[in-house]
């Protein structure tokens, strides 16, 4: 019967060639898509092979280790396929995957590069947004002390009135001010709650350790980046391999067609510019001439841009001095409202002059990128240096503030406790003590709070001017040319105003401008991270929408480079220009001594000694206060560059070997 020959023994001679086959089919599943047969046979053979290995893979064991070889098989098969089940599950986790690749297929690498960047950057400030979350306002809202329980916590007597209103929650006064949000609220209590936890040593590490995060995963991304650009030339035979190789014939689905087909098209168009690019002949002395006069426009175009951010600060300061409740709307946002204008017009600007260099698209974008980043840069110090003016405006005596300034602020609030009992409080009193309400109690400055304000609302400033430029920029813009086209004088669609292209370039700089911010000012206000969390998120898709409905693809496309490592290396560059402000306030201004969680100290960072002092046994600090020893740190950071210099030039031997060896493979 069937069953008895089923049971019959394999010989050894029939085991090795049945052995072979089954080899030999798995060598022809894995390599039957390089055959250059029609899909039909190719599709009854892949059938074929797979039910060949199916019956007979589990018949190779040998007696007993039959049973076992035959299980084993089947728990490798289902490992593999969960295992690329698995990646397939990553792969859709991949949060706007599907949105990028759709947008890549029809606008290019390019732009492409740019939603990559912004969903990397979310990532980013996910990571930020938990620390200060988790670490610093969570633990405040919970276990630290009620809001009204001290003047801190409080709004005063004197704003109670208007601090529920709109217009001063927008301005983030008021109950904002006064709440988890912004540094002031947060006290010097060393420990709080029934789990002792350490508010000011939290606040404080996450604020450096968030600094420290944002360095080491801009520089790995960076260092992933380069070596991800290392492999292969791409540009032999580059027509040939896309004409033959671009279509997956696996594609079954309409949609996915279609955007294949566009990708498909996209691609051959940057290879054409490529090509054209490379074999471009051109007068070279008006070439240098254009380009010389687009520097010297682009010049112009900085310096008027600072000299009117400088006159705008100049009257702000004015308006401080004589109080900006006897101002308007337009002088109290004044500053924020120029450079968020600044911001809009000027990349149009300076995409107008570069239209004189005749640069390859991709050069044209660096030098695009690194204006709008000189300029943005301008306006981010200006406004710095503006809001350090004003502190020292509102706050001189708080800035350089001594132990004597502290006694005479001290007895002012004696004399007004004494004014309380409408007289004079005996020195030796054995009166009760005074239950004040919070919101009585008089308050010197938070200078942090209000470094803190600045930094929120000009983020938000900045986050609606980048919508209603979409919207009036983009969408009705698209409206107008698409309904009026019909009825107007000339071609609306390729005359003016026409559809508008995507920006990359103001987009790109737009975003680190606005990380910059985060990372300048997260430290006096722990919200901003959230903001800008909230902010991305909704660009994705405000902007995802805008692209494909109301942009139109460039007219020259290009490719985007392998590595993104231009983009990294601005927000790098920007990353360091923005904690030099942050540490220079942590190591050289006295804290407030009214508010936030470094109140009482001469120095924020006084917080380490002090917990090393109270946490730890004696001889920790000791081998602490070794380790930071200017003596040891400096040879430190001698050996590290010693061998930064060591690797680089590694490095260099390495590039100019791979490239030898493929002018030998060529």
């Amino acid at each position: 019967s069937d069953s008895e020959s089923e049971e019959e023994p394999i010989t050894e001679e029939e085991l090795a060639k049945l052995k072979e086959e089954v080899e030999e089919k798995k060598k022809l599943i894995a390599t039957l898509r390089n055959k250059p047969w029609k899909m039909k046979k190719k599709l009854s053979v892949l059938k074929e092979a797979q039910l060949f290995v199916e019956k007979f893979e589990g018949a190779l064991g040998k007696g007993k280790g039959k049973k076992f070889y035959a299980y084993k098989v089947m728990m490798t098969k289902k490992w593999m396929k969960f295992q690329r089940d698995f990646e397939n599950f990553k792969t859709a986790c991949i949060p706007w995957e599907m949105k990028i690749k759709e947008i890549e297929s029809h606008f290019g690498s390019s732009v492409a590069s740019y939603f990559i960047f912004l969903r990397w950057m979310y990532g980013i400030n996910m990571i930020l947004f938990g620390l200060t979350f988790g670490l610093v306002m969570v633990p405040e809202a919970l276990m630290g002390k009620p809001y009204g329980s001290l003047p801190r916590k409080t709004v005063p007597r004197a704003e109670e009135a208007t601090a529920m209103n709109f217009a001063t929650l927008w301005d983030f006064s008021g109950f904002a001010q006064y709440s988890v949000l912004f540094y002031g609220y947060y006290n010097n209590q060393r420990t709080i709650g029934w789990l002792k936890f350490r508010m000011p040593l939290s606040y404080f590490l996450v604020g450096v350790g968030s600094i420290g995060y944002s360095f080491m995963i801009v520089i790995r991304t960076m260092a992933k980046n380069a070596n991800d650009d290392g492999g292969g030339d791409d540009t032999s035979f580059n027509f040939s391999w896309k004409m033959f190789t671009s279509w997956d014939y696996l594609i079954g689905n309409p949609e996915t067609a279609d955007n294949k087909f566009a990708s498909i098209t996209t691609s051959f168009k940057e290879a054409i510019v490529e090509e054209q690019e490379s074999r471009k002949e051109e007068n070279i002395h008006l070439t240098r001439f254009l380009r010389v006069l687009a520097n010297f426009l682009a010049l112009c175009t900085l310096a008027g841009s600072g000299y009117l951010i400088f006159f705008v600060v100049r009257r702000s300061q004015k308006f401080a001095l004589e109080g900006l409740e006897n101002y308007g709307w337009w002088e109290r946002n004044e500053v924020n409202t120029v450079m968020s204008l600044l911001g809009m017009f000027c990349p149009t600007l300076f995409d107008v002059i570069s239209s004189l260099e005749n640069y390859h698209p991709r050069i044209a974008l660096r030098w695009q990128l690194g204006r709008i980043f000189a300029l943005f840069l301008g306006n981010l110090y200006t406004f710095i240096i503006a809001l350090m003016d004003e502190i020292n405006l509102k706050a001189r005596y708080l800035l350089s503030f001594t132990l004597e300034e502290e006694k005479i602020v001290k007895y002012n609030m004696t004399i007004w406790e004494a004014s309380l009992y409408n007289g004079t409080i005996p020195e030796n009193s054995t009166a009760p003590p005074i239950q004040v309400d919070p919101a009585d109690v008089p308050r010197g400055p938070c200078w942090e709070t209000m470094v803190g304000q600045e930094f929120v609302r000009l983020t938000v400033s900045d986050m609606m001017t980048t919508y209603i430029t979409i919207l009036i920029g983009d969408f009705l813009r698209a409206v107008f040319v698409r309904f009026f086209n019909y009825c107007w004088c000339w071609d609306l669609e390729y005359g003016f105003p026409s559809y508008s292209e995507f920006d990359i370039s103001g987009n790109v700089l737009g975003l680190i401008f606005n990380q910059g911010m985060i990372w300048m000012g997260s430290f006096y206000a722990p919200c901003l991270p959230a903001i800008n969390v909230f902010r991305l998120h909704t660009s994705m898709y405000l902007q995802c929408w805008a692209v494909m409905c109301c942009n139109v693809p460039q007219e020259r496309v290009f490719k985007a480079s392998r590595s993104n490592n231009f983009y990294m290396a601005m927000l790098l560059f920007i990353l360091f220009l923005s904690t030099l402000p942050a540490v220079y306030t942590i190591v050289s201004i006295p804290p407030s001594f009214d508010c936030g969680p470094f109140s009482g100290k001469t120095r924020m960072f006084e917080v380490i000694s002090e917990t090393l002092e109270h946490d730890f046994p004696s001889w920790f600090g000791k081998v602490f206060g070794y380790a930071s020893n200017p003596g040891l740190i400096l040879p430190f950071i001698l050996l590290m560059v010693l061998s930064i210099y060591y690797l680089n030039a590694t490095s260099k031997s390495y590039k100019e070997a791979n490239l030898e060896l493929k002018k030998k493979l060529q």
